[in-house]
């Protein structure tokens, strides 16, 4: 998997992590709004986080607006949901040397600043 940076161009969160990363020229930025993510990149973030549960946002406004708060999701209900609509999709992603930092909890930033070092 290419490096890569996913983010979401409206989310100021993802804007200040991108920032602070300092990412080089070498990583290339995937807007997922208009670039939404594709199987594979899905297939590669699970295997890297160990669920696609792992990788939902469960912040998202449709995650409420279409009741999946209510509902008892399976695996596949969270991969399809994943590649249905990028709100889904925990941001910002760094792929970096084939290890996916994914989020923006403080320890996730860390470990890719580190990487990035």
């Amino acid at each position: 998997m290419k490096n890569l940076f996913i983010y979401l161009d409206s989310c100021n969160t993802c804007h200040r992590i991108k920032v602070e990363l300092e990412l080089t020229d070498d990583i290339a930025l995937q807007n997922t709004k208009e670039e939404p993510v594709t199987m594979d990149q899905v297939e590669f973030l699970k295997e890297q986080a160990g669920s696609y549960e792992a990788l939902f946002n469960r912040r998202a406004q449709l995650y409420r607006g279409r009741g999946l708060h209510e509902k008892d999701l399976t695996e596949e209900d969270y991969k399809n949901l994943l590649l249905d609509h990028y709100t889904f999709i925990k941001r910002p992603i760094l792929i970096y040397n084939n290890q996916a930092y994914i989020g923006n909890s403080k320890k996730v930033v860390a470990a890719a600043q580190e990487a990035l070092s």
